[in-house]
């Protein structure tokens, strides 16, 4: 098996995420052993997939709306302005 090249700090920039240089060789590594552990997996042979003869029974969604007060549910957002939530704007 070939030794793989994993570029984290390219993943790092993709996903916007800030990695000091002394965390990019364990990162690394770890994202080796990662790949390693999914190409040892099975095949999934015939006998464990899904039987479409007997699809799975999914549950009803059904809403709760008397669960939480209007009011329980503002007090634990970090900020709140004529009673919606407040964000920061993502877009000009």
């Amino acid at each position: 098996m070939n030794e793989m090249n994993i570029d984290i700090k390219h993943i790092a920039r993709l996903a916007r995420l800030e990695i000091s240089d002394d965390e990019f060789e364990m990162f690394e590594s770890q994202m080796k052993d990662i790949v390693k552990m999914v190409e040892k997996l099975p095949d999934i042979s015939d006998e464990l997939k899904p039987d479409p003869n007997t699809p799975m029974i999914l549950r009803k969604d059904e809403a709760k709306t008397d669960k939480f007060t209007r009011d329980e549910l503002l007090k634990n957002a970090p900020s709140v302005k004529a009673g919606c939530l407040a964000v920061p704007k993502t877009v000009e």
